[in-house]
Formats: C-alpha cells, structure tokens, sequence
C-alpha cells in the first residue's frame, strides 16, 4: 500500500477532545478567590487583633471585623475546592485517547 504525499500523522486518528481552556480559566480564578480570601481573612484578624484597621471604616467595629474573617474563610475555603476540582478535572484520563498497556508503565529496576 502506498502511503500518501504528506505522511502519515497519528492526530488525525484520534478524535479531538474539547477545548481545555475553559477549566484553566476557572483554576485561575478559584486561586485568585482563594488570594482574595487570605487577604479578607488577614484584615478581619488583624481588626479583631487590636491593629489598626486595614480596611479604613469598612470595619472599624468588631461585628464588621468578625464578618470579613468569616467572609475571607469562606472565599478561601470555596476557592481551594474549586481549584481542586478544576485540577482533577484537568489531570482526569480521556477514555478515547491512545494509551499504553499498564505493565508497560511500571517503573523497572
């Protein structure tokens, strides 16, 4: 059998997935809520600490300074499962793509 003028590109046999793009963008983003939350969190504690407030009038009381502490920890809880999520998501097998047997992947020696 002859094979074709440009070669032969194994690519083409597989069928091409959809765009990963999407949970790059969402792992950023959850990691950029997770920055927001230490950072919330760190000007509640700092209120709560008896510092300046960080935050100007925003939280001048102890209620407002309790409240951005819990607020910072829920952002930092929410964007650390999220970014976990996306990144499992990301790592996660294909079942259509091309793989090797597992005896071939164990490590010798």
């Amino acid at each position: 059998m002859k094979l074709p003028e440009q070669g032969f590109d194994a690519r083409r046999l597989r069928p091409r997935g959809p765009g990963l793009w999407r949970w790059r963008f969402l792992a950023a983003l959850a990691a950029l809520f997770a920055a927001f939350g230490v950072l919330l969190g760190m000007a509640g504690a700092a209120t709560l600490l008896g510092r300046p407030p960080a935050l100007g009038p925003l939280n001048d009381s102890v209620g407002a300074a309790l409240t951005l502490l819990l607020c910072g920890l829920f952002l930092l809880w929410g964007g650390i499962n999220v970014w976990r999520r996306c990144r499992r998501r990301l790592r996660r097998r294909h079942g259509d793509e091309l793989s090797l047997s597992p005896h071939l992947l164990k490590k010798r020696g």
